[in-house]
C-alpha cells in the first residue's frame, strides 16, 4: 500500500518547520496553505537569573569595630532605600527588563537629577524581550532622584525615579 504523496509532502513540511524552530530563537511557527494548517511550537525553559548586587553587603558584619563605625552611614542609606517605593512621586517599573537611561550609547541621558520634566517626557527606556519601552513622566515636576543605573535589570514594581 503506497502512502499518499500529499501526506508525505505535509510530513516533510512539518519536519522542515520543526528544524527552523530548532535552529532559530522562535518558539512557534504556523503555516496555512488552503485547507492545510500546520503549527509547530516548543516550550523554552529559561534558567533563573541571579543578581550579584544583593549578597555583596553580607561579609561586612564579621569585624565588629568596623561594623560599628560604618553603621551610622548605612542606616540613612537603608532608610533611604526603603523610602522610594512609598514616596508619592515614585514611578515604578511597569515590567521586568533592563533599564537604559539614554537612547543610544553615544547620547546623553534622557534626564538627570534636578531636571524639570513635563508629563509624557521620556525619562528612560526598559528593554524587555528585545523591545525598548519608553518610561515617561506621569506628571510634571522635578526629577529629585534616579534610583536605577544604566543597563541595570529591574523587576516589576521596582521604583525607578522620583518626581517632586
Amino acid at each position: 500500500m503506497a502512502s499518499n504523496p500529499s501526506q508525505q509532502n505535509d510530513s516533510k513540511l512539518a519536519r522542515d518547520l520543526a528544524k527552523i524552530l530548532r535552529d532559530s530563537e522562535l518558539t512557534e511557527i504556523e503555516l496555512e496553505r488552503g485547507e492545510l494548517r500546520i503549527r509547530v511550537a516548543r516550550e523554552i525553559h529559561a534558567a533563573p537569573i541571579a543578581y550579584a548586587h544583593a549578597p555583596a553587603p553580607a561579609p561586612a558584619p564579621a569585624a565588629a569595630p568596623q561594623a560599628a563605625s560604618t553603621n551610622p552611614p548605612e542606616t540613612p542609606a537603608s532608610t533611604k532605600a526603603a523610602d522610594p517605593a512609598s514616596h508619592p512621586g515614585a514611578v515604578k517599573s511597569p515590567m521586568v527588563g533592563t533599564v537604559y537611561r539614554k537612547p543610544n550609547p553615544e547620547s546623553p541621558n534622557f534626564v538627570s537629577v534636578g531636571d524639570a520634566v513635563k508629563e509624557g517626557d521620556t525619562i528612560l527606556l526598559i528593554e524587555a524581550m528585545k523591545t525598548f519601552n519608553p518610561i515617561t513622566a506621569p506628571s510634571s515636576g522635578k526629577i529629585t532622584e534616579i534610583l536605577v543605573d544604566d543597563a541595570q535589570p529591574v523587576e516589576y514594581g521596582e521604583p525607578l525615579f522620583i518626581i517632586s
